[in-house]
């Protein structure tokens, strides 16, 4: 059996077939070896979904294996046409996003993003966490798109699909570009990160909070450094995300914290204590999200709790099974953050206790929308008429 087709029949089977297609990742073969993935979330690289033809290492017995050289971070430059992205799903409460990149370097094994680089021809595994894609000329595109006649300023989300602030944005630098354009057009944005490299920007978005121009999200998904090291491996530690969020808060930015995603029986039963630790840290906001496994992420997370948390497998995907109709993901609006059913009530329940006695609210404060001011139409085609 291949690795698509076994990726396939794993993210979409049900539970006591899942469970011998984890086996079966485990006996094949199929897991790339520790010392090429060393630093890196995913344990498997199946071929994309949409890819005609898959590839499947195994040992021949000449020890060609060990020839193979570590996955190293690759990063492509990525042409787009326009920089902001549009959406109307109904359980997200923007419509415009934008990405300065394309894959992850943090490795977080549970990325929901992961499936979008099948699109490049990629794997939802190692690739999407090695083999990146960088848009230089994003901020270029944003200063054009915002000069457009008729265009009407909404708050702008970055950091809903990939970091802005991963690794290589030290030295692309792109998403600072960007909050430059933003921060001379008066515009609103909304950025969530699980990296301390946002305090690289203090300036800028200090300068947009004095205008209720910008809300920074940090995402702490646990306290336990062990959990954070094996599940989000390149991401900042908790401690540094915290004193992050505190920085923030201390410089006058608006500041939330979100838990996303709640994994059962891995990470649920810190809940009180993450919202305890970000609300010390000035958080004045908190949201969480349940665990999605969509596509390929399903096989990928269940081979990563197999290798970290084997006692615990059957546990915690009976809990996400319980919460999505019996299977690993429902992608139903109304259900695919949150879950269902009584497990996912209980989170929910916990989750409304604990940020009401700290006081923090679980709906975001309007940002300004009325400052905007058009960028003066550098790099806009002029009318022919």
């Amino acid at each position: 059996m291949n690795e698509q087709s076994l990726a396939g029949q794993a993210a979409f089977a049900p539970a006591n077939t899942a469970d011998i297609a984890d086996a079966m990742i485990v006996s094949s073969g199929l897991r790339i070896e520790v010392d090429r993935r060393r630093g890196r979330g995913a344990g498997l690289n199946p071929s994309g979904r949409f890819e005609p033809q898959s590839r499947e290492g195994f040992d021949d017995g000449w020890q060609t294996l060990e020839e193979l050289p570590p996955f190293k971070t690759e990063v492509q430059i990525e042409k787009p046409r326009t920089a902001i992205t549009r959406n109307e799903s109904p359980d997200i409460p923007f419509d415009r996003s934008i990405n300065p990149y394309r894959g992850c370097e943090h490795g977080c094994i549970y990325c929901f993003a992961r499936p979008t680089h099948a699109y490049m021809g990629l794997s939802a595994g190692l690739d999407f966490e090695a083999r990146l894609f960088a848009k230089p000329d994003a901020a270029k595109l944003l200063e054009r798109e915002l000069a457009k006649p008729g265009y009407k300023p909404r708050v702008i989300a970055i950091g809903t699909n990939t970091d802005p602030y991963q690794p290589i944005e030290k030295e692309w630098r792109i998403m600072r570009d960007i909050l430059e354009v933003l921060e001379r057009a008066n515009h609103p944005v909304s950025i969530v990160t699980k990296s301390a490299l946002i305090l690289r920007d203090l300036d800028i978005l200090q300068s947009m909070a004095k205008k209720n121009l910008v809300r920074a999200s940090l995402s702490v998904t646990t306290l336990d450094r062990k959990l954070a090291r094996t599940m989000e491996p390149r991401a900042s530690t908790p401690s540094k995300r915290l004193d992050a969020l505190k920085a923030l808060s201390d410089a006058g930015i608006r500041t939330s914290v979100m838990m996303a995603p709640v994994i059962p029986a891995l990470n649920d039963h810190e809940i009180e204590r993450v919202l305890d630790a970000a609300h010390a840290a000035g958080a004045t906001e908190a949201g969480y999200v349940i665990l999605r496994l969509p596509l390929e992420v399903s096989p990928l997370f269940r081979d990563w709790l197999l290798q970290h948390y084997p006692d615990r497998y059957r546990h915690v995907m009976s809990l996400v099974r319980s919460m999505r109709g019996g299977k690993d993901y429902d992608a139903d609006f109304s259900k695919r953050m949150k879950g269902a059913g009584p497990y996912a009530w209980q989170i929910a329940r916990r989750f409304e206790m604990a940020t009401k006695r700290l006081g923090m609210t679980r709906r975001s404060m309007p940002l300004r929308d009325d400052l905007f001011v058009p960028p003066n139409g550098s790099g806009v085609q002029l009318s022919l008429l």
